[in-house]
């Protein structure tokens, strides 16, 4: 799930050639609800998204979470993968 403006998704998804839904939300609405956002009042965009990934199962299950501190850094994707798999089966 993006934070991003609905245009800038389409655009992303065109760019990248993207076949899979890409969800946002803009209005940050959902965001909230698995504690992966930020309300600062010094920064300029005072509400914001932290990196964060979830697995969702097709039951809707949330199978794994885990939001970074630093949107710089980035989950291994092997460690996805694997949670996928599992999930899977």
């Amino acid at each position: 799930m993006s934070a991003d403006h609905p245009a800038t998704l389409v655009a992303f998804a065109k760019q990248q050639n993207t076949k899979h839904l890409l969800v946002g939300d803009f209005r940050r609405a959902v965001i909230p609800q698995y504690d992966a956002m930020v309300t600062d009042e010094k920064s300029p965009i005072y509400r914001y998204a932290k990196r964060a990934y979830f697995v969702i199962d097709k039951n809707g299950v949330v199978k794994y979470v885990k939001v970074m501190d630093n949107p710089l850094d980035l989950l291994d994707p092997a460690e996805v993968l694997k949670t996928v798999k599992a999930s899977a089966s």
